[in-house]
């Protein structure tokens, strides 16, 4: 009962309105009587009410009552360690430094731990004192009015960021803030093999706050494209023209990779589109594994022949060629 009474005073703007207006006691006799007397919540513990409804009753289905009135009076059910923001970049890279991977310094505008204090507040040489706001408890209780009674909670300690310690002296760089704000190196190692629009992801590379852990660094990969070859899983892939004097005859041909010059055999007969594979040449997999070098054929058929080769292809077309 207690809990629907509840949840209609939340949920109706008229009501909460009234509250706002009049008070505890209530306005022309329409208010609603908080406190510990009966029908007061008192310290009334609203979390467990969490997920109680059931689909289909247009009741409390996914409805916690713990975090309204946490969000609602200033505290909540659980309290989470404090984690700084995640930062994320852009990053263009070469198309060798995708499949070879690579190793590249950024310079990045965040909060950082205070170099000069070690995140501490303090300056070189001082000692901490115990915080005189909340007792060296890190947390400081506050007291809250609602339309149910007066709601004491717990905070973190502004003064000392819930450490429970204050620095004698504060740091000069930092102001006795454990974290500042400046351009900070950092390397990022790309893995060989990613793929356009990869992420990759630093752990604690991130915005740091005091008394808690840093956010992560989140860079997304831009690759360059390639003037000869394509990325297919761990394949490289490319278009090989020849001549169609090579594609019946066959013979060798030169190309270039991203290992340097390399020549390839073209067997005869060779047909259009055929694919030629070199293995081992592709994108590393492993410490000493590789993929391979996809070769498509095209044969060039001229656009014009001279007199000569006319005759020469008539003297084929005779042998069925």
């Amino acid at each position: 009962k207690e809990a629907s009474e509840a949840y209609s005073i939340l949920s109706d703007e008229k009501k909460r309105a009234e509250y706002d207006t009049y008070g505890r006691s209530g306005g022309n006799g329409g208010g609603y009587q908080g406190g510990q007397g009966a029908g007061g919540f008192g310290d009334f513990d609203f979390s467990g009410f969490a997920g109680q409804g059931q689909a289909g009753q247009g009741g409390f289905q996914d409805f916690d009552l713990g975090d309204i009135f946490g969000d609602l009076f200033g505290g909540g059910r659980r309290q989470h360690a404090k984690r700084g923001r995640d930062i994320s970049i852009d990053m263009a890279i070469s198309f060798e430094e995708s499949v070879f991977g690579a190793e590249r310094k950024i310079l990045i505008t965040k909060t950082s731990v205070c170099g000069e204090c070690k995140g501490s507040g303090a300056k070189a040489g001082s000692d901490s004192i115990t915080c005189n706001e909340c007792n060296g408890k890190g947390r400081v209780h506050e007291t809250r009015r609602s339309i149910f009674g007066n709601f004491s909670t717990q905070k973190e300690c502004a003064n000392c960021h819930g450490t429970g310690k204050i620095p004698r002296e504060k740091c000069h760089k930092c102001r006795g803030a454990g974290v500042a704000r400046g351009e900070e190196e950092i390397v990022v190692k790309i893995p060989a093999g990613v793929d356009n629009g990869e992420m990759v992801r630093l752990g604690g590379a991130g915005e740091a706050v005091r008394g808690g852990v840093s956010g992560d660094l989140y860079i997304k990969l831009h690759i360059a494209k390639h003037p000869i070859f394509r990325k297919e899983g761990n394949n490289l892939l490319m278009d090989l023209n020849i001549k169609l004097t090579q594609a019946i005859l066959g013979g060798e041909t030169t190309i270039k990779t991203l290992d340097g010059d390399l020549i390839v055999k073209i067997p005869e007969a060779v047909s259009h589109g055929e694919i030629l594979r070199v293995r081992g040449k592709g994108v590393p997999t492993g410490r000493n594994s590789r993929g391979d070098i996809m070769i498509k054929i095209n044969i060039q058929i001229p656009n014009k022949l001279s007199k000569n080769a006319k005759k020469i292809m008539e003297e084929l077309k005779k042998e069925g060629l």
